[in-house]
């Protein structure tokens, strides 16, 4: 994926990414059938402290070709929603 050998180099170039530009990443990785790789983004922009939103979550349930796995990203999904209402 195009896209993903662009948002690597964003990294070596030390350009910050946020959660739009991990969000086009993980959308052209699911896009691609590749859900090892989105779930790789996904747990990668926890690593680096950025912010997951609907839209990552979306993206990334959608990518799931397991149930068990969406269902544990919405599970993760509710959970982070709780907590940001505390």
């Amino acid at each position: 994926v195009q896209v993903l050998q662009l948002f690597r180099e964003m990294a070596e170039s030390r350009v910050e990414r946020d959660v739009i530009t991990y969000n086009v990443a993980v959308l052209a990785c699911g896009k691609g059938r590749q859900w090892e790789q989105v779930l790789q983004l996904f747990r990668e922009m926890g690593d680096n402290r950025v912010e997951r939103d609907v839209m990552t979550y979306n993206i990334a349930v959608s990518a799931c070709e397991h149930w068990v796995q969406a269902l544990h990203l919405f599970r993760e999904m509710a959970d982070s929603v709780v907590e940001r209402k505390k």
